[in-house]
């Protein structure tokens, strides 16, 4: 496959800028793989395609506000920090994203606060716009992480073109995140809601958790048109015992495994045994899924619609078949579906 094989229309109008008014109501395309039936739904009737005993498996990463405005010392020019990750707790130092990139040397310093309240020193150049910071801060590391929240902002991504405001630090994160480390929210378990859980509950539906702490693999370009040659960043995922025992005996008895998201996907398809078994893991992947991946542990996915040329686009593609996920973007664009990180959802059966 190409990267070219990746591009399609899509009007400017149907990238949500905003989510949905009520998390389980945006609206739902449904597909079935075998027979290529489309059904268009609303997000809370996705509760009918499942059985009891089926699993969903959820990424519980939690967003951090990951994007910084300082200002360079001496001349007062205005930079914004993406923190992607933090490297070393004890020395305050993390991988950084600097925009504008060509301002920023090392041996800078970058003041962040109306106050001056933190500052940071610029140590290494990773990648032409990335850098590494270490912050000059003595305190307790709690009272750190404490001012980084304050200074920090929801990372909405760039594409939706707009300032962050109060409903996206509630609705830019799932309502079963637990563990702080993404600088992106894995969007399709934003769709779920406490009541929709609740029914799921009822029903018997089992819930997984793994973890895939989103970073830049997650929505950096791809910039060649081999994707056999395109190397995602790597990013620190986490499956437990327990997790990798009820997918494992879930597979075993022919139920349905759905994940939710593409970052699931990668998680489930980054640790697998020769017979095709999820194997307890905690480290790093850079796994890539486009076409013709053959996927091992999910039978099911639930996903947002992509915008074009992107690696999600590719996961979904190499899931659902390319040739049915083109007429159905087709399809949903006529429909006016909304796309992207606020926009609707599909589920793949």
């Amino acid at each position: 496959m190409k990267l070219s094989h990746f591009g399609y229309e899509l009007p400017e109008k149907l990238i949500a800028k905003y989510p949905a008014e009520t998390r389980d109501e945006s609206r739902l395309l449904v597909i079935d793989r075998k027979t290529g039936k489309i059904e268009h739904r609303i997000f809370k009737d996705v509760i009918g395609y499942f059985k009891e005993k089926d699993v969903l498996v959820f990424n519980n990463t939690k967003v951090f506000p990951a994007r910084l405005f300082g200002k360079k010392e001496k001349t007062g020019a205005e930079i914004e920090v993406f923190l992607l990750r933090e490297l070393n707790k004890e020395q305050r130092l993390w991988d950084v994203l600097v925009d504008p990139a060509r301002k920023i040397r090392i041996g800078n310093k970058l003041y962040f606060g109306e106050n001056e309240d933190l500052v940071a020193e610029v140590i290494d150049n990773t990648t032409s716009r990335g850098r590494t910071l270490r912050f000059l801060y003595d305190g307790e590391y709690t009272e750190f992480k404490r001012i980084l929240h304050l200074l920090g902002e929801t990372p909405l991504p760039k594409f939706l073109n707009r300032k962050v405001e109060p409903i996206d630090d509630e609705r830019y994160q799932t309502i079963f995140a637990k563990h702080e480390g993404a600088v992106a929210a894995p969007t399709a378990g934003m769709h779920f809601s406490k009541q929709l859980m609740k029914r799921f509950e009822i029903k018997g539906i089992e819930f997984v958790e793994i973890t895939l702490h989103v970073g830049l693999g997650n929505f950096r370009g791809v910039e060649v048109e081999d994707l056999t040659k395109h190397k995602m960043d790597s990013e620190q995922i986490a499956i437990t015992e327990e997790a990798s025992i009820a997918v494992n005996k879930a597979k075993k008895e022919g139920r349905e495994i759905c994940g939710v998201g593409t970052t699931v996907m990668r998680t489930l398809e980054s640790s697998v045994s020769t017979l095709g078994e999820l194997k307890p893991f905690e480290g790093w992947t850079n796994k890539f899924i486009f076409p013709a991946h053959e996927f091992n542990v999910p039978t099911r996915m639930i996903t947002n619609l992509h915008l074009p040329y992107t690696t999600l686009l590719m996961t979904v593609a190499a899931f659902a078949g390319y040739d049915l996920l083109f007429k159905v973007y087709k399809e949903a664009i006529k429909h006016e579906y909304r796309f992207g990180t606020y926009g609707d959802a599909m589920l793949i059966l």
